[in-house]
């Protein structure tokens, strides 16, 4: 029986779909990422764990009072094990794709030297 993280990985949403293919600059230059990648009880939407960076992409079951408890609950057990999380709405990857990548990238910007731009040119 797969796994909840094997189940997610195999039926991305559109901005999980996108996102991916926004980071492919990072990744050429050498940024792995995994995608649905479980740490402790949790499922990160997607990792970079040599820069320990977890980003989550967030969709509307994610504002109700209950969804965002449990969010700021794994924050926390990932901010304890030294991840940092970055959150992006489904509509911020959709809809503002560059700056998605801007943040994403000033924020690898601070654990690694170089970044390439989001066109793929350095």
């Amino acid at each position: 029986m797969p796994t909840r993280a094997q189940r997610l990985r195999k039926n991305p949403t559109p901005a999980e779909v996108r996102f991916w293919r926004l980071i492919e600059p990072l990744r050429r230059q050498g940024h792995h990422f995994r995608k649905q990648v479980a740490i402790g009880p949790y499922v990160a939407d997607f990792a970079c764990h040599h820069a320990k960076f977890v980003i989550e992409i967030d969709g509307d079951t994610h504002f109700s009072d209950a969804a965002l408890r449990r969010d700021r609950e794994c924050g926390a057990y990932l901010n304890a094990r030294g991840f940092t999380v970055l959150r992006f709405t489904n509509l911020d990857v959709m809809s503002n794709a560059d700056g998605v990548y801007e943040a994403l990238a000033s924020a690898l910007a601070q654990t690694t030297p170089t970044l390439p731009s989001p066109q793929g040119g350095g």
